[in-house]
């Protein structure tokens, strides 16, 4: 029995979205990551604000509402931020390490876990110090408190991933692939930042 091929309009909703979003990032690539960095941030947020939520209220404590500011820094961030400079960060990887050099997986590896993760790390606890309006002695001491600890924990957490996305993932799809990992990994920072 030959199987029919169904018209795009009535496949699943889950396809359309795909291909819908197939559409933007072909037309508008940066615009397309950046929203979607900001959506995918927002939510690792609140994913982090709903599980110390949960931890509250199994030990009996009250429970804090949502903070939307929060979440809305973070998708600021995302959107600002992420998208842009990993779009950018992926692109010039792939010149200035293209995949005919023989020691390109090892380069890439490494760029990126020793000059791209820890100047990304700074920088989002710079952004998130001025977007929590907090001064330079707000942002040493959390710097101090925690970015050491931030920085190893990426090291352990991202560099599967990294490795996975930087060489078998297609440019194209590569800050979307690193959003899905970054979705758990924002949960953790807006933890560890506290």
């Amino acid at each position: 029995m030959p199987v029919q091929s169904l018209p795009v309009r009535d496949g699943s909703f889950h396809f359309r979205l795909l291909q819908q979003y197939l559409i933007l990032l072909k037309k508008y690539p940066i615009l397309t990551k950046s929203v979607t960095s900001g959506i995918l941030s927002a939510l690792g947020n609140l994913l982090s604000q709903y599980l110390e939520g949960r931890k509250k209220a199994k030990r009996g404590g009250p429970v804090d509402e949502i903070d939307v500011a929060g979440a809305t820094r973070y998708a600021i961030f995302g959107l600002i931020i992420t998208g842009p400079v990993s779009h950018f960060f992926y692109q010039l990887m792939e010149v200035w390490m293209p995949t005919t050099d023989p020691l390109c997986i090892v380069k890439r590896l490494l760029l990126d876990r020793l000059i791209f993760a820890p100047g990304f790390l700074l920088l989002f606890y710079l952004v998130m110090n001025i977007l929590e309006a907090k001064g330079w002695d707000d942002f040493q001491k959390k710097m101090r408190k925690s970015y050491w600890t931030a920085l190893k924990m990426n090291w352990k957490v991202w560099t599967p991933f990294t490795f996975i996305n930087i060489n078998f993932v297609p440019v194209q799809f590569r800050v979307l692939f690193a959003n899905m990992i970054a979705l758990f990994w924002y949960a953790y920072l807006a933890t560890v930042r506290k």
